[in-house]
């Protein structure tokens, strides 16, 4: 199978665990640090080699575009200061050759409903597609989980999905599969329920937001019916995927956030500042300090 080429991001969702925050800045636009949550999961797709980068939106969240655009004037005013180095901050040369597209998704029905909009941008050379939800952060000191994935997908020739260990209490919220392990942190899989009772959970392995799926998911987006939530799954097409072709699960072992909640965007933000030399010993200085804080 030919290299990746396409990532799907979708951002249309209204984010309101985060509101007021959300209420004029999307989701995906919070900073971790000095970069919004939308810039790690883009430069995780381009760093595989991925050329365009397809955003699934709404009509909120039009500072996203406006993000990933160069902006003339701020890097003249920029480079007349001798602000070099800011200029790459603001528009990184990875960027240069990548395309953004943008398709509006008017009505929320649904990760599922969500991929299938990017059906018409995935042509005759395109025979797999990665899909990254912004909401879930890694942190690797190797290969990104991403990276995972494309090495497994090459070497399988096969749909990828990452996944990671879930304590049970927390299977309810998550896609869960039914699996054999066939080597070391690979999984073939027989099955994936969306957002099972812990206690009918087929294992303790969760999907986690980072997927290589091959087009012919989107064949089976169509087929699929409204699932868990009243919504159209991602996990239900998956699983009629499975009925027809390989589909292997990785394994990840680095750090995750879900920082689609305030738990998980807090250690984020927390964990990324102690991966910062120029900030780390002042944050742990910091969280030394308020231990003893009623």
């Amino acid at each position: 199978m030919r290299p990746v080429r396409k990532a799907i991001l979708p951002v249309a969702g209204l984010g309101t665990r985060f509101l007021p925050a959300t209420k004029a800045t999307p989701k995906e636009m919070l900073p971790i640090i000095d970069k919004p949550l939308v810039q790690y999961a883009v430069e995780e797709a381009i760093d595989i080699g991925v050329t365009e980068i397809i955003f699934i939106t709404s009509h909120s969240k039009r500072s996203i575009e406006k993000h990933f655009k160069k902006n003339e004037q701020l890097e003249s005013s920029l480079k007349e200061k001798g602000k070099n180095s800011s200029i790459d901050l603001i528009h990184p040369k990875k960027f240069e050759d990548i395309k953004f597209s943008y398709i509006n998704q008017s009505e929320q029905k649904g990760l599922g409903h969500a991929i299938s909009l990017a059906e018409d941008l995935i042509n005759e050379e395109d025979d797999a597609v990665a899909i990254l939800l912004p909401d879930d952060l890694f942190i690797s000191s190797s290969k990104s989980c991403l990276q995972n994935l494309s090495d497994l997908y090459e070497e399988t020739n096969s749909s990828v999905i990452a996944i990671n260990k879930v304590a049970k209490e927390e299977l309810s919220s998550y896609g869960v599969i039914d699996a054999v392990m066939t080597s070391e942190r690979v999984y073939e899989l027989n099955g994936i329920v969306e957002k099972p009772n812990p206690e009918e959970a087929p294992s303790d392995l969760a999907v986690c937001g980072r997927y290589i799926l091959t087009k012919s998911i989107f064949k089976s987006l169509n087929n699929i019916k409204r699932g868990a939530g009243g919504e159209y799954q991602l996990t239900d097409a998956i699983k009629e995927l499975i009925d027809t072709e390989r589909v292997t699960g990785s394994l990840y072992e680095g750090k995750k956030f879900d920082c689609g909640s305030k738990k998980g965007f807090v250690e984020a933000t927390i964990a990324m500042a102690l991966s910062n030399p120029d900030i780390k010993e002042d944050v742990l200085g910091f969280i030394d300090s308020i231990k003893n804080w009623d």
